[in-house]
């Protein structure tokens, strides 16, 4: 019976640092996973002025076109 209960506590002790380990990295990818959304929120918002600025540049050169062409 002793023998029983120390198997049984070497496997339940085996179980809990498996656990515990799954748990660490869990953790570490819940703070990953954190950080790539921060990450990936600041690039959203540095990107947006782009196709903006984009567009107008085009509006600009196409009435500097057309500015050019009537003034002729």
């Amino acid at each position: 019976m002793e023998r029983l209960r120390g198997a049984l506590e070497t496997g339940f002790a085996r179980v809990d640092g498996a656990l515990a380990l799954l748990v660490q990295r869990s953790d570490q990818t819940d703070k990953q996973r954190a950080d790539h959304d921060t990450r990936l929120t600041a690039l959203e918002r540095a990107r947006w002025p782009l196709p903006s600025s984009a567009a107008l540049t085009a509006t600009a050169a196409l009435g500097l076109t057309l500015y050019e062409l009537t003034a002729r």
